[in-house]
Formats: C-alpha cells, structure tokens, sequence
C-alpha cells in the first residue's frame, strides 16, 4: 500500500509493485563439499544446536555406499541456521555473534573442539571473545548488554 501511494504520489504511471512480506531470515553457512556431516556436529557439541531437517544426495554410482548430506537445518539460539554444501562457493564468510553468561567458557568449548581462538579482549560491557571453526567461519562471542536503571525508564 505505501508502494501505491508513493507512485501516485510521484504521478507515475508504471505497474505498481505488490507489496512483500517475509516470514524468516535464515543465514546460510557454506562449507566445503563433503563437510555438512562434519560442520553439524561442530555446532551441536559447541553451540547446542538443534538439527530440525536435512537434505541428501541420492545416491550416485553403485560403488558409493551412503548418499551425503548436502545441507541441513539447525536451530541456534532461537534462529533457524541453514549449513550447506557447496564445493564451488567461498566458504567462511558470514561472521556469527552469539551471546552467552560465560564468553571465556564457550571460547574455550571451541577450541577444544577444533577452532582456532583469534582474540579475546576486554570491553565496556565485558568480554569478547572470537574463535575460526574448522570450517572457516568466525564466531564472536559476547555477554548481553546489561541494561541501567535509566536506561530501562527512558520514555519511547
């Protein structure tokens, strides 16, 4: 409807665009071929992950045993995250902010299961930490912002 009126508004006399809505954002993490099983894994042990679909390949020659998994989906921390195989796309290039109670513990917890800490630092409202997966991707880490008093009574 604001489409129509700022087309009526400039007198023009083109079709006028229908109006869209969208009902989800799902980020996309695209991982070397033949990796999804792997990636999957990584963020149920690190980050809790919930996987909720998946797609595979059909099978493709007689002598390959298991068809791969091609993409799957995950709920992560209230969001619906899509990981996919793409073995001609770049990878690792959708840095992720996770908040947490405990940035030191989930660095760690990465770590230990294969990514790569590239810093940790002190910030005015606490610790922020930054680790690489071993699939490419960088995760930052940080505490809730904490809200004043004040800034909980400001007026809207």
């Amino acid at each position: 409807m604001a489409q129509e009126d700022v087309a009526a508004a400039n007198g023009a006399t083109t079709a006028v665009e229908k109006a869209v809505t969208f009902t989800a954002y799902k980020p996309q993490l695209i991982v070397e071929a033949h990796k999804v099983g792997d990636a999957v894994a990584f963020y149920k042990a690190v980050f809790g992950a919930v996987e909720t679909g998946r797609s595979l390949y059909p099978k493709r020659k007689a002598d390959q045993e298991l068809p791969h998994l091609v993409s799957s989906e995950l709920e992560l921390a209230g969001t619906t995250v899509v990981v996919s195989d793409v073995s001609d796309a770049k990878t690792g290039t959708m840095p992720a902010i996770l908040e947490t109670d405990d940035v030191e513990a989930a660095v760690a917890k990465a770590v230990a299961a294969g990514a790569v800490k590239v810093e940790e630092e002190e910030e005015e409202g606490g610790v922020k930490g930054k680790v690489t997966d071993p699939f490419g991707f960088t995760w930052i880490f940080v505490a809730p912002a904490k809200k004043s008093e004040e800034e909980g009574n400001k007026e809207v």
